[in-house]
């Protein structure tokens, strides 16, 4: 049963999804996305499916496994195996965005339990939505306004890695203590838009950046992974630049940063690692 509401407040969106609250956590016995498991039956190297506990309706919800090899963290798979993982990120975006009840369809990632990951297999999702949420609206209308901030130059105190057409750098701005944007150079608008020079790129430097997020604190560090990309509802969104978010919750290790009754009662954030410290910290491990 899906019920979706507009909080009358703030406007925002929530779905309410009772179904997920009886939903497997954390599987104590065999790995559902294992070759094998309930989820992988055949033997795969990339694969996706339908989540079976899904968060919208009408088989709007997918999972995708990035590799068949449990204890693998993405930077494992090297470039060879990120860039299939990108080819089926734009296969994926391709196929649900062209049905006509799609408007905006969102790869993303949560690893580890710190941000909810309730099963450690390598694998993302994708959502596919009936309109443009707010978050990646609100990027778009600010783009449009004038020059793509995603266009912009970093300041170098900020850069972080670069790759084959693509750059990564700390936020200005960030909301969390390490934080990273990743776009091409080239103002590309989605991932089926990309060619395969510059999807190589996007796994090389993706590869890069999660392990130098790993070697920080010298341990698998929790992060969330979101890329934001043009709708599909029709429009043409000029301004649409496809770029990556990554962001982790802790501040050093073992040290969570929490996000408390200040910062959402008011929407104004601190963060207790200055971005141009954070960028020196990244390009250093």
């Amino acid at each position: 049963m899906y019920d979706v509401r507009i909080d009358e407040l703030s406007g925002a969106t929530v779905v309410m999804a009772g179904s997920r609250q009886h939903r497997p956590n954390r599987p104590s016995a065999s790995c559902p996305f294992c070759v094998g498991g309930t989820e992988a039956p055949e033997p795969y190297d990339v694969t996706w499916f339908v989540n079976r506990w899904p968060s919208l309706p009408d088989d709007r919800c997918e999972v995708v496994l990035y590799t068949p090899e449990h204890d693998l963290a993405f930077p494992d798979l090297g470039v060879e195996g990120a860039r299939r993982v990108v080819d089926l990120w734009a296969e994926r975006t391709s196929a649900l965005g062209d049905r006509p009840d799609v408007a905006y369809v969102l790869v993303f990632e949560n690893r580890g339990e710190e941000v909810g990951a309730t099963i450690s297999h390598p694998h993302g999702q994708i959502y596919a939505y009936d309109d443009v949420p707010d978050v990646p609206l609100t990027e778009l209308r600010r783009a449009g306004h004038g020059e793509c901030p995603t266009c912009a130059p970093v300041d170098e105190s900020l850069s972080v890695a670069s790759a084959d057409g693509w750059h990564a750098w700390v936020p200005a701005a960030s909301a969390y203590p390490y934080a990273l944007l990743l776009a091409p150079d080239v103002h590309r608008p989605d991932l089926p838009s990309l060619d395969g020079p510059q999807r190589d790129g996007l796994a090389a430097l993706l590869v890069d950046v999660l392990a130098r997020l790993d070697r920080l604190f010298e341990a698998p560090l929790p992060y969330m992974l979101w890329i934001h990309q043009r709708p599909t509802d029709g429009g043409a969104w000029p301004e649409a630049h496809v770029h990556v978010h990554i962001v982790s919750p802790m501040r050093s290790p073992g040290v969570q940063r929490y996000v408390a009754a200040a910062e959402l009662g008011s929407g104004a954030y601190t963060n207790p690692v200055v971005p141009e410290d954070a960028a020196a910290a990244l390009r250093g491990a």
